[in-house]
């Protein structure tokens, strides 16, 4: 197939590209956009078309794909990156509720429990609730992994008993 001809089986396929493309996106502006997009790919990578398979198959699959990359870097462009200390964006609540009387008396009766804790134990345990990986840990605090795990969960077992009225 000569380039003449590839290019006009293109653009007599722009209506059902654009249907297509309104349907994936219900958008006309994003449709517009994805068809464009869609086209020029399909005139850059026009060597990789094998003359015998079918152009408008090949051309819904350039869109869909085209399609489903794009929403997939959005996704990931919404995923909020929280860099303010502890995190307290990522942490704070949607539906942000007053902080009741009563929730502050408990939080405190916790803090109080984890501050009793022995230092090699509350210290892993305080970065793990952090946020901290086990591995950052080990190596923040110089020591094996597992002895990072096993002071965690001894953390844990230890509160658990200490603030059974909380279970």
């Amino acid at each position: 197939m000569t380039a003449i001809e590839f290019n006009n089986q293109i653009v007599s396929l722009q209506n059902p590209l654009k249907y297509f493309a309104l349907k994936l996106t219900a958008d006309q502006e994003d449709a517009n956009d994805l068809l464009q997009e869609t086209l020029l790919k399909a005139l850059r990578y026009r060597e990789k078309f094998v003359d015998p398979t079918n152009l408008k198959a090949w051309m819904y699959t350039i869109m869909k794909n085209t399609f489903i990359n794009n929403y997939r870097r959005v996704s990931r462009q919404k995923t909020i990156i929280d860099s303010t200390e502890e995190s307290y964006f990522l942490n704070i609540s949607k539906e942000s509720a007053s902080e009741t009387p009563d929730s502050a008396l408990r939080y405190e009766e916790i803090k109080k429990e984890v501050d009793r804790l022995e230092d090699d134990v509350r210290i892993p345990f305080d970065m793990h609730n952090s946020g901290f990986k086990y591995k950052e840990i080990a190596d923040e605090l110089n020591m094996p992994i597992g002895t990072v795990k096993s002071r965690i969960f001894l953390a844990r077992k230890k509160l658990t008993s200490a603030l059974e009225d909380y279970a």
